[in-house]
């Protein structure tokens, strides 16, 4: 762990010298991604030893599939091969060599390699193989023209901004910041009729980096002060099991889950910080000129830790991770989307029993609150006081569902998790089953409606632009229709 934070440490100076040294206003392409994968190479190989090869092999085999299979199935074999090998490597280091270790491992950088791989497979497979009118308007956007390099290949798996802890960002995304197009926006006239290409002066990621600076040092300074004296492990001790109250152990069980969150926080808020520091990350400007550094981000704090409902929880946590599922599994399932993301989220974060339980209830607290938001949700909007008092009862049933659901994640055996649900009777459970028996669930609408909620930007009427923007940075809902205005805002540019 202290070499992995001395790493970012590293990574965050480095950052700062590629951007002020290596600009791609005064280096060319190669250079960068040369330097980029050398670097993120040999932070590998400080942290990990030789374990880091792994990255290396995982990476060359699935270009080789690439090139062999064709574009036909190689989204298919990639991905086998590439979750394939990374399950493997995380049952050879749980079950042979560390069981029940939090320390950082060489699984967690394999992770986010494996979501590039496969979310490139796929876009190179929607742009080169699928016709046009085929794709949706989030697969168009994203959609991959030409086989990359083998260099280019490597710097966008194994360079030195995200090979730690990521985030996940999109092949096009990455590309265009290497080949410095990143700033080049289009800007629609007033009538919305025709679209001028120009060039935005090179914004300074200072400010952002800054403030995510201090985001880290708020959550590790938590973590180290207020963690350890909330321990999760302390929801089973049979003593507080037998004296306490109920709404005691609920709060307990809600504050402790919170405290377990800002080693999180720490961690991908400084990989952020290190992608912005190179200038990677910049999604663009309101209507008021502010610059927002969140193309890559992987949560919103705020709106985690004030979630009224399950679904607005799981948008803002692990974002990027949940943009994969979404487009790797949830728009390509033919049955059960919701089922089948939830159990690729389980076989990708590891081979621990205690995530499968996790991820199995949280597959019945989805579609419970689900049920309960499209059935009862409606009676309660139309008076700002009733909302009011609906948000916060909506909050705190949301938090303690959140916190029941995620306790085998961190207790990560059968044993513990099971001491801890019998002792709650497995009640959230039985509860999630009875309103699914009594509230009818709509069945997810795949077709025009999936299709109207990514519309891209430049699709939209001026008026309904208008209020999109006026609206992106308050509501949660849109997390992955605001990671699709950028991307299409590179629609135009030389691929």
């Amino acid at each position: 762990q202290v070499n992995f934070v001395v790493c970012q440490l590293f990574a965050l100076l480095a950052a700062i010298w590629f951007r002020t040294y290596l600009h791609s206003s005064k280096t060319s392409p190669f250079i960068r991604h040369v330097v980029a994968t050398l670097l993120g190479l040999y932070l590998a190989l400080f942290c990990f030893g030789w374990y880091a090869l792994h990255f290396v092999i995982q990476s060359g085999i699935s270009y080789y599939i690439m090139i062999i299979i064709g574009v036909e199935n190689m989204h298919k074999y990639c991905f086998v091969f590439a979750l394939g090998y990374l399950t493997v490597c995380q049952i050879t280091r749980v079950y042979i060599f560390d069981y029940g270790q939090y320390s950082a491992d060489f699984s967690g950088p394999m992770m986010i390699i494996t979501q590039k791989i496969t979310s490139l497979a796929f876009e190179i497979h929607d742009g080169m193989f699928r016709k046009n009118e085929d794709l949706t308007p989030s697969q168009r956007c994203l959609a991959v023209r030409r086989m990359p390099s083998l260099l280019e290949y490597l710097s966008y798996n194994c360079n030195f901004m995200g090979i730690l802890a990521g985030p996940l960002c999109s092949y096009k995304d990455y590309i265009t910041f290497i080949e410095g197009r990143s700033y080049q926006l289009q800007q629609s006239e007033a009538n919305g009729k025709e679209d001028t290409k120009y060039e935005q002066m090179d914004p300074s990621p200072n400010i952002a980096v800054a403030q995510k600076l201090l985001v880290c040092g708020l959550s590790l300074l938590f973590h180290m002060t207020i963690t350890k004296t909330l321990p999760v492990e302390y929801n089973i001790d049979d003593n507080f099991i037998a004296t306490a109250s109920w709404p005691i152990r609920f709060f307990y069980l809600y504050v402790s889950l919170m405290a377990a969150r800002p080693k999180y926080y720490f961690a991908w808020t400084l990989a952020d910080a290190i992608n912005n520091a190179a200038g990677f990350g910049f999604r663009g400007y309101d209507k008021n000129g502010a610059m927002h550094w969140d193309l890559i981000s992987n949560l919103r704090i705020q709106q985690i830790e004030f979630s009224t409902s399950f679904k607005m929880f799981l948008d803002n946590w692990n974002i990027q991770t949940a943009l994969w599922l979404k487009r790797v599994c949830y728009e390509r399932a033919t049955f059960s989307p919701t089922i089948q993301t939830f159990i690729l989220s389980a076989i990708w974060h590891g081979v621990y029993p205690g995530y499968y339980l996790t991820f199995l209830t949280g597959i019945l607290m989805t579609l419970a609150a689900r049920a309960i938001r499209n059935n009862i949700r409606h009676y309660f909007v139309e008076s700002p006081a009733v909302k009011f008092c609906y948000d916060i009862i909506t909050w705190m049933a949301t938090q303690v569902a959140v916190s029941y659901t995620v306790v085998p994640f961190v207790l990560l055996s059968v044993k513990p998790s099971f001491t801890f649900y019998s002792s709650c009777y497995f009640c959230l459970h039985i509860a999630s089953i009875l309103v699914l028996l009594v509230f009818p669930l709509k069945r997810t609408q795949k077709g025009s409606k999936k299709h109207e909620s990514i519309q891209p930007a430049w699709s939209k009427k001026p008026e309904e632009e208008n209020l999109l923007q006026k609206n992106s940075y308050s509501t949660t809902n849109n997390s992955f229709s605001q990671k699709q205005e950028i991307t299409c805002r590179y629609q135009a540019l030389k691929q």
